[in-house]
């Protein structure tokens, strides 16, 4: 449980403390294997409930000795039980998460950072473009706008998500699921591939963008993948009619305390951690171009 920390009579929480949570399941996203969806249970029921994210918003997760990396959340608050996150195999922290076993225990600190505008989105069309393993907040968007409290609240959900090969795919038994139902567009595509079964799209997800997305009429799009599709993909959008404050973007730049004290992943004079991170374009066009 965090500590707690009495000053003057006030309760305080010491932000750089997680929260003990046991590792519930492991599920193997991508055929080369370093691509795993964690599912979490908190081990303190007060913790579980003072931890209330909205789609958008990342944590750090904290393995014991090894350090803390700051990941997206890729669960939905409407699911209720677990927190899961997606987490790719590429450093220290991550190789000895990816060894770890279920009924293990380590850490959670957060949630953090703000969400997508969930208020603007109300009563719009929503565009959702995702690239590669950054679809995880993307996934917990999707999630939570169909469920059935929160469809009424969206008009046309428009989905394109793409990744290198259909073995880089995540969430496939979902992209089936959410194919199959007619209260969302689902536009799957793959960079490259020599399958004959292959029914879905090939091309990149800004060609694939600019092909499928029609109309920016009381739209606004969530755009969250690797910098260099966020990059191509930001004009196709500015193309169609998105004006820059209905061109959201989540970015990932060198994090580390997550709490914006330790500037690490400053923009000008904003901090991705703490600020962020999520952004509007037109924020961004008033920050020097370093995302």
């Amino acid at each position: 449980m965090k500590a707690q920390i009495l000053e003057e009579g006030v309760s305080l929480e010491n932000p750089y403390l997680p929260y003990p949570v046991r590792i519930k399941e492991i599920i193997t996203e991508t055929e080369d294997k370093n691509l795993k969806t964690f599912k979490f249970v908190f081990l303190n029921k007060e913790d579980e409930e003072k931890f209330s994210y909205i789609p958008g918003q990342f944590a750090e997760l904290s393995v014991p000795g090894k350090g803390e990396i700051p990941i997206g959340i890729a669960s939905s608050p409407t699911e209720k039980g677990h927190v899961a996150f997606t987490v790719n195999k590429v450093g220290v922290v991550t190789t000895h998460l990816h060894n770890m076993k279920e009924g293990d225990i380590m850490g959670i600190r957060g949630p953090l950072g703000n969400s997508y505008p969930w208020d603007e989105m109300e009563g719009k069309n929503v565009v959702i473009i995702g690239g590669g393993f950054a679809f995880t907040t993307l996934r917990s968007s999707i999630v939570y706008m169909l469920h059935p409290d929160n469809r009424p609240k969206f008009k046309d959900i428009i989905v394109v998500y793409g990744a290198r090969s259909p073995g880089m795919l995540l969430y496939k038994e979902e992209l089936a699921q959410w194919e199959q139902r007619d209260d969302i567009q689902m536009h799957i595509t793959v960079d490259a591939t020599d399958d004959p079964n292959w029914k879905y799209n090939i091309g990149f997800v800004p060609t694939i963008t600019e092909q499928k997305i029609t109309s920016s009429d009381n739209a606004i799009a969530i755009v969250c993948g690797p910098p260099v599709m966020i990059k191509f993909t930001q004009p196709v959008l500015e193309k169609l009619g998105f004006p820059p404050e209905r061109i959201i973007l989540s970015l990932e730049n060198r994090m580390k305390c997550a709490i914006g004290m330790c500037g690490r992943c400053n923009i000008g004079d904003k901090f991705v951690c703490k600020d962020g991170p999520v952004f509007s374009l037109a924020q961004l066009k008033e920050l020097p171009p370093e995302y």
